[in-house]
């Protein structure tokens, strides 16, 4: 993920969290060291998440003794409310655990409701922890850019609730496929395992590439030139149809029929746009995949227990992005909302979105 974004698509050292891929091999696109969170999966393997799965990641050998505290220079976040590990311990030369505070108030990652955290604060997290292992343990240098190619996470909305926020989150990370570029990081998986005192709560994978500097301006050269050059901000929709509850977080604008919307790009958001890039960081394509699943499927709160992402193309700052949906009933008392995202004409993501519908509630006899 590219270094200074968020959660997905190609990204510029300040920039996503998962982004376009350079190769036709790419699962998802690649993002600047700031940005990505994504794992491989695909669109039609969305399922309820088990409440205590097995994992190898859950294998626990014995820990180091040395901790490490995480900087907001490793985790590509300037502001440290917007850093969430807090520190980390290697285990072996591929495993690690890190401890985790997933705040009951942020601005951005908020509560979804007077009961849930939000579920995106999930990949968020694995986002940078991924950018913190590439930095500290696998010798990426600071101005590397990330991309994240593919994402997935599996959440239990249950074990997100606001009352247990004070808690700790724990989470052991494996590191897998790692190739190197001399010293330094190509690329690697991630794969992430979250418990809460003790619960089970998420788990989470992501593919992350790395590209040094020079290569980065080289490929990227017309658009870092238009750096200065203003984004117009659309009319965003209603801020309780996309499942927010400030207008400013909205990053969808209405278009043509139901059901899709254009993508609102505001490059002064402090917590999508935290410094200047040259993309669409991933992570507004991840919150995009979000609201437009709620928009759709019209459930409210939409807690989503399955999330995958795969991104294919950077997402351009001065081009219409348009985001659609299709909505699709496969599971009795959940909804599965696809959702992509096209720009001049090519694919740039697609995602996937899976949410228990909230039970009826019965009026008094």
């Amino acid at each position: 993920m590219p270094a200074a974004t968020a959660f997905a698509g190609p990204a510029s050292s300040a920039s996503a969290v998962a982004g376009p891929a350079s190769s036709a091999s790419a699962v998802a696109g690649p993002a600047s060291s700031a940005s990505a969170v994504a794992g491989p999966a695909s669109s039609a393997t969305a399922s309820a998440v088990p409440l205590q799965p097995s994992s190898p990641v859950t294998a626990r050998p014995a820990l180091h003794s040395h901790t490490t505290a995480v900087t907001t220079e490793l985790a590509h976040r300037p502001t440290e409310t917007d850093v969430f590990p807090a520190r980390w311990t290697r285990i072996s030369d591929t495993r690690f655990r890190f401890t985790a505070y997933w705040p009951a108030a942020h601005p951005f990652f908020g509560p979804v409701d007077d009961r849930h955290q939000d579920p995106m604060i999930v990949g968020e997290t694995l986002r940078q922890a991924s950018m913190v292992l590439a930095h500290a343990e696998f010798g990426a240098p600071a101005d590397t850019h990330f991309v994240m190619w593919d994402l997935t996470v599996r959440v239990d909305p249950a074990a997100l609730l606001l009352a247990d926020a004070a808690e700790p989150v724990e989470f052991d990370v494996v590191c897998s496929e790692i190739r190197r570029r001399g010293h330094g990081l190509r690329s690697m998986r991630t794969t992430m395992e979250f418990r809460r005192a003790g619960r089970f709560v998420a788990r989470g994978t992501g593919s992350t590439g790395c590209t040094p500097p020079r290569a980065y301006r080289r490929l990227r050269a017309d658009k870092l030139n238009a750096l200065d050059t203003p984004v117009p901000l659309l009319a965003g929709i209603a801020p309780q149809s996309a499942g927010r509850a400030r207008a400013e977080d909205v990053v969808l604008a209405p278009a043509d029929r139901p059901g899709v919307w254009n993508l609102r790009v505001d490059t002064g958001h402090p917590v999508l746009f935290p410094r200047p890039n040259d993309h669409v960081p991933g992570m507004v394509l991840f919150e995009a995949a979000r609201q437009a699943a709620t928009a759709a499927s019209g459930v409210r709160p939409f807690l989503p227990g399955t999330l995958t992402a795969e991104f294919a193309h950077y997402a351009e700052l001065h081009s219409p992005c348009r985001i659609e949906t299709e909505v699709v009933d496969e599971r009795p008392g959940e909804v599965t909302v696809r959702v992509s995202g096209r720009q001049d004409g090519a694919p740039v993501f697609t995602a996937s979105l899976t949410s228990a519908r909230p039970a009826p509630v019965r009026s008094p006899s």
